[in-house]
């Protein structure tokens, strides 16, 4: 038998390369290692959930196995962690025989051999660096051997020539650092990272505080496992509103704060961190860029405070620009392993890619929201999911209503709040841009009143505030 099982293997191991040619048609065997692949796969056996979120989180994918038959294994992985369903070897062994791929990875028998590869999942990282490493490795190959052939056949235009090559390098490499959620205090330069703990908030909120007192009268915070989904037109503020509220929850004037999580699929890092450092010093972005603020004078030691403050605050910031949901929630499942999250805010919907292209858009925004709402309860925690509305409401110069959300009617079904951000009725209608206060609608609330409240909004410093005549 354990004959059989290794002669399997070799036969496994010698079939094709990962790009589906066999190793002899390039004269050298691509870079490999079975034994990193097998114990990474019995890493996965004994403990799925949370090496399988890990591999996603660090974009490790199926294609990223040499062997066919450990990338069939790992997809098929994927997909029972997709499900929520356990991962186990017989059940696992029972997907692959109805899928008829059971003997194609070289039946039971190996899925028994690599189930049993390794004891303890210790050594887990490592395998799935050694893994990602190989298939850079095999990548950059193919890459620069058609790079070559490239220039063999070059035929002017050497400017196109050359940047089509760096774009086709970048494309493989650009994934090999890490860009998970890091410490706001590598965006404001501060090496910042002890936090005073403040007294015990004892306020009449059962949940987090918006920053907003007339928006927490009505919602009494947001409360855990909650979705709260903020729309409005492009231009209208979300963002600002959204970055006000994570650093209402990150520095609150009272109570201890609660680590926040932003998913910038619009801006960069920095672009964040220049909006909130501006914003919380309340020093005019226009000035700053048009050199008119000098070292030494009152705003910029405006801008030293505030980079302190935030530097120190618990807030996290993936600028990732191409995220689907189940990588979304693996890598929030990880940094809240690691930091104990009290809110996250995912900017925006619409810029999360699908899991599946081929499906139509609408099923793709439903699979989203019903993801960042299972996202809520796992955590248990409230996520602000920013969302565009349609141009419904332009078009016929009225109040936004829910069934203006963009794209699909199952945002409005799983969100617990909807908010709707829209210009005072009597608003210049010229420019499509903020106005100097906004109307703040409630639309929906699942356990509280719905309504409309207003917000002042200070364009210099791009800030929602409570509303004063």
């Amino acid at each position: 038998m354990a004959d059989d099982v290794q002669k399997s293997s070799r036969r496994l191991r010698a079939s094709t390369d990962s790009d589906g040619s066999t190793p002899s048609s390039i004269g050298r065997t691509p870079p490999h290692s079975a034994e990193a692949e097998e114990y990474l796969l019995s890493c996965c056996f004994l403990d799925g959930a949370d090496i399988v979120s890990r591999c996603l989180s660090d974009k490790l994918g199926p294609d990223a196995f040499y062997f066919p038959a450990n990338r069939v294994i790992f997809s098929k992985l994927v997909e029972l962690y997709n499900k929520g369903t356990a991962i186990d070897l017989a059940i696992l062994a029972e997907e692959l025989k109805t899928g008829r791929q059971l003997d194609e990875i070289g039946g039971y028998a190996y899925l028994t051999q690599i189930s049993g590869r390794i004891p303890t999942t210790a050594q887990a990282t490592y395998f799935i660096e050694k893994v990602r490493e190989l298939h850079l490795l095999r990548e950059l190959i193919k890459v620069a051997t058609g790079a070559v052939e490239s220039c063999y056949s070059y035929e002017g235009g050497l400017g196109e020539f050359v940047d089509k090559i760096e774009q086709d390098i970048f494309k493989v490499t650009q994934d090999r650092v890490s860009d998970g959620a890091k410490g706001i205090q590598e965006t404001t330069k501060n090496a910042w990272i002890i936090i005073d703990k403040m007294m015990n908030h004892k306020g009449e909120l059962t949940g987090i505080t918006s920053g907003y007192k007339d928006l927490d009268a009505m919602t009494y915070g947001f409360q855990k496992s909650e979705m709260i989904v903020l729309a409005a037109r492009p231009s209208m503020g979300k963002t600002s509103l959204a970055l006000n509220m994570a650093e209402a929850v990150a520095l609150p004037r009272k109570g201890n704060p609660s680590a926040t999580l932003v998913f910038s699929l619009e801006m960069s890092g920095s672009q964040l961190g220049l909006r909130m450092l501006c914003s919380r010093a309340r020093v005019n972005m226009k000035m700053l860029r048009e050199g008119f603020i000098k070292p030494g004078g009152k705003e910029y030691h405006d801008l030293v405070k505030a980079a302190d403050e935030l530097s120190k605050a618990p807030i996290f910031i993936d600028d990732s620009s191409h995220l689907t949901i189940m990588e979304l929630r693996a890598k929030a499942r990880r940094i809240h392993a690691r930091t104990p999250l009290g809110f996250i805010v995912v900017d925006y919907l619409q810029l999360l890619a699908p899991v599946d292209s081929k499906t139509p858009r609408e099923q793709q925004v439903a699979e989203i929201s019903r993801g960042l709402k299972g996202l809520a309860k796992e955590l248990d925690l409230p996520v602000l999911v920013l969302s565009q509305l349609n141009r419904a409401s332009e078009k016929e110069s009225r109040t936004p209503r829910l069934s203006d959300l963009r794209e699909s009617g199952s945002i409005e079904q799983d969100a617990d709040v909807v908010l709707m951000l829209a210009r005072p009725k009597d608003a210049d209608e010229k420019y499509q841009v903020a106005a100097d206060s906004a109307e703040l609608i409630v639309a929906k609330q699942r356990n509280g009143p719905v309504g409309e409240l207003k917000l002042t909004f200070l364009r210099d410093i791009t800030r929602f505030e409570n509303y004063t005549q």
